[in-house]
């Protein structure tokens, strides 16, 4: 299995910023608690402060990846463009936030993300991607015999 995990703005600020909210772990200590726990799954991460570079990346990758996880930070809220590049790729998706956004600012409740998404997890901090790739698991587990 090939999942793409692609992290939106400022997440590479992940272990200094607002700890209380978005937890001590830096972004690349996820991404090696991730590999570490999931032997035999191929996975490529990218984090980019850019929308325009996001969906490049869900081009770029639509044909190789299996899944996609996406953390899309504060594009969840309002980018129609990366929502529709999710769509256009194909990809079986989640999203994925540390926090609960919905027990956060109203602006962050909505999600345009969410409606391509065969998931959202939120509010378990760096749990919420660990889950994500167990979901992946359980899904082709249990759709396999649907293929």
């Amino acid at each position: 299995m090939n999942i793409l995990v692609i992290n939106g703005p400022n997440l590479n600020l992940l272990g200094e910023r607002k700890k209380e909210i978005y937890g001590i772990y830096s972004l690349e200590k996820i991404n090696r608690e991730i590999k570490k726990r999931f032997k035999g799954i191929s996975f490529k991460f990218f984090q980019s402060n850019h929308e325009g570079i996001i969906i490049d990346l869900l081009h770029k990758y639509r044909r190789w990846a299996d899944w996609l996880i996406i953390n899309p930070g504060a594009h969840a809220h309002y980018s129609y463009a990366i929502r529709d590049a999710i769509e256009a790729s194909g990809l079986k998706a989640l999203e994925v936030h540390l926090s609960d956004i919905d027990k956060r600012e109203p602006f962050r409740k909505k999600s345009v993300i969410k409606e391509v998404c065969k998931k959202q997890i939120k509010g378990k901090g760096f749990v919420s991607y660990i889950e994500a790739v167990k979901f992946c698991l359980s899904y082709e587990k249990n759709n396999s015999s649907t293929r």
